[in-house]
């Protein structure tokens, strides 16, 4: 198991790979994600209680659950490199930053949006909102710890000790509405108290948002490899196939 996980991490094995994992699973998110806003925002009923303004909840779910799975993803890879000394890891983690860094934004911003007209204001030192915050800054300390050491073998050592360390805040950010008393809702959980012609759209959402953040993480991963690998033979040949076409 172990020599074939190595055979499929070496660098040249892994670029292939992820370029042909790429295409399809853009496919399927543009699917998945216009299936779920289509039927979302335009079909949905509106919600008893907070009228059509809920409809934002389908920007902001799939944004808020995987801004916590892509950090608990980097938390896997984190370990996996600092363990087994496996440098496609340790690049895992600089791949997977920026998306989760970007789902961490755009939860924030939708979840002010939405809390607005049902608290009064945009923001308040609510937990989850707070932990929420705190989980942006460690994907912003992430992405700068890996920018700040050419050595990419310090680098990769010091985002994922940052990561490891991080970790802590997630269960924190998932239990911070039953531990206190906060303003901010309970978890959507696909439960049966939600219509379901809200929830399907609901779970094509956060279905394309995952996808999304797979394809996004495998194209950067590439160009993470290539810059790694850019004095090796291997990249010099594929150029120059490249330059042929």
């Amino acid at each position: 198991m172990w020599k074939t996980l190595h055979q499929l991490a070496a660098p040249p094995r892994l670029y292939q790979i992820c370029g042909r994992l790429v295409p399809w699973l853009a496919a399927a998110g543009i699917i998945a994600l216009a299936t779920g806003w289509v039927r979302g925002f335009g079909f949905a009923p509106a919600d008893y209680q907070q009228g059509e303004g809920y409809r934002i909840m389908y920007l902001h779910v799939p944004a808020a659950i995987w801004s916590m799975g892509i950090y608990a993803a980097m938390a896997v890879a984190a370990f996996t490199g600092l363990v087994w000394q496996m440098k496609m890891a340790s690049l895992a983690v600089a791949a997977m930053a920026p998306v989760g860094a970007v789902y961490t934004f755009i939860a924030l911003v939708t979840g002010a949006a939405w809390g607005k007209p049902m608290w009064g204001t945009w923001w308040v030192w609510d937990a989850r909102l707070t932990s929420e915050l705190v989980l942006l800054f460690l994907y912003a300390g992430v992405i700068a710890l890996w920018h700040a050491f050419d050595d990419r073998r310090m680098a990769g050592r010091a985002a994922g000790i940052l990561v490891l360390v991080g970790v802590v805040n997630l269960p924190v950010i998932h239990y911070s509405v039953e531990w206190w008393n906060t303003l901010h809702q309970g978890s959507t959980r696909m439960q049966q108290s939600i219509d379901p012609a809200m929830r399907s759209p609901l779970r094509w959402a956060i279905a394309g948002y995952l996808l999304l953040f797979m394809t996004l993480a495998l194209m950067r991963m590439r160009n993470l490899i290539l810059l790694m690998e850019k004095r090796r033979p291997w990249v010099s040949e594929l150029i120059q196939k490249r330059g042929h076409r």
